[in-house]
């Protein structure tokens, strides 16, 4: 959520931001009902204390109240009840609309959409595979790495099945990454996958892509429940509603999670296989920061996920969003993309952000150091270390053999036992 102080002092300067993005978003509406909220504040604030001022009268005077004034500190408080009530709705318009604007992208972000986007390094070459490399598809198919039939009919479509070595690998990923982070500091969270609306909304997914993701369906009167979509929506709301002391920052942390998304997918020759599903496999991380530390988190977390593409030895580049490409909830994002032969194009394996304070507004969460007595919102942090349903293609098609096999990367040896598949 951005700030009302800001919107108030700068709205041309909030608006011509938010253009970047290729909205063009009136902001009259919303600071005018800021002014009724004000407006109204005041007005039940001047309510109470004539109301107030009325009772320690009547409390100094000698014997009975006289009617007059009881009748008079009777209808204020009348009144401060419907100027309360005409607040809350109004104050529930407001904060609607301030929670439907996306964030102000940073200074570094092109303007524009995709077209925009800016490549700032490769790594790595596009490998020589030959004159009849096979895709992903084929050797699974060839060495029974997942079962995409029996996925279908125990799920419905968009779902897989992993077997075998093709299971094998999926997990020896999983587990490299997360003794990596691990190893480095970070500490390890595995979060409820069913949460409740709340959480949606602080991370910044709701209410606009409250439709993208599974819902529990529960009895009337129930709470409502979703599933996640990216462990980043866990990880926001460990802290949500709390004050983290400065000393305390950076929080480090990630955690390992199945994603569930209702996307749509497996139609397109670049979307088949495990490129796109409504399940997949992730391990997230994540930092608290104060405002000062963002820069640096922000270079680490990309250069975690980099580094582990090239430990796994497999061609990648390092794409910088345009505004109209960053999700409404980013101020900056940098996608690393891994290079898929078959479809002669990168895929997005991770993507690393910086939310400001936008999430910590949401979600309430705030710092304060040990001799200060004012609170400030922390900055958010995110990044995939890594997903894993893209990087199995990839790792399948750049590492495979002329004979059909499939070199392992090293750092999945020691799990699968093998250096090689077939």
């Amino acid at each position: 959520m951005l700030d009302i102080k800001q919107l108030r002092n700068d709205p041309e300067g909030v608006r011509a931001a938010l253009a970047k993005r290729g909205a063009d978003i009136d902001l009259a509406p919303i600071l005018k009902l800021d002014e009724e909220v004000r407006a109204l504040t005041g007005r039940i604030d001047a309510v109470q204390a004539e109301r107030n001022a009325i009772a320690k009268a009547m409390g100094q005077t000698k014997g009975k109240p006289d009617p007059e004034s009881i009748a008079k500190a009777s209808a204020l408080k009348a009144e401060a009840a419907d100027l309360a009530t005409e607040q809350g709705l109004v104050r529930g318009r407001f904060e609607e609309a301030m929670a439907g604007l996306p964030n102000l992208p940073d200074a570094r972000v092109p303007e524009g959409g995709k077209e925009a986007n800016r490549v700032i390094r490769t790594w790595g070459e596009k490998p020589d595979l030959g004159d009849k490399p096979l895709s992903h598809l084929e050797l699974i198919e060839k060495h029974g790495l997942v079962d995409f039939e029996r996925g279908v009919k125990m799920a419905g479509s968009n779902f897989w099945l992993y077997t075998g070595d093709g299971a094998a690998m999926e997990w020896a990923l999983l587990d490299w990454f997360n003794r990596s982070h691990h190893q480095d500091g970070y500490t390890f969270f595995l979060p409820p996958h069913l949460l409740l609306p709340e959480s949606g909304y602080g991370a910044g997914q709701f209410p606009k892509f409250k439709d993208d993701v599974f819902h529990i369906q529960v009895k009337e009167g129930g709470q409502e429940r979703f599933l996640l979509p990216t462990a980043e929506t866990a990880l926001l709301n460990i802290y949500r509603d709390e004050i983290l002391p400065a000393e305390k920052l950076p929080i480090k942390a990630f955690a390992y999670t199945p994603c569930y998304r209702r996307e749509g997918g497996g139609a397109r020759a670049d979307e088949r296989g495990t490129v796109r599903g409504h399940q997949f496999n992730k391990v997230e991380m994540f930092q608290f920061v104060d405002e000062d530390q963002g820069d640096a988190a922000l270079d680490e977390l990309l250069g975690r996920a980099e580094s582990l593409l090239q430990q796994l030895g497999l061609h990648y580049r390092t794409v910088l969003l345009a505004a109209g490409d960053v999700s409404a909830s980013m101020a900056v994002t940098y996608d690393v993309e891994v290079w898929i032969p078959s479809i002669n194009d990168y895929k997005e394996i991770s993507s690393v952000s910086w939310a400001k304070d936008y999430q910590a507004r949401r979600a309430r969460i705030r710092t304060r150091g040990k001799d200060e007595k004012q609170t400030r919102f922390v900055h958010t942090l995110n990044g995939s270390g890594l997903a894993t349903s893209r990087l199995f293609p990839a790792i399948l098609e750049q590492h495979q053999q002329a004979d059909g096999s499939i070199a392992i990367p090293e750092p999945l040896r020691a799990w699968m036992g093998k250096d090689r598949i077939g």
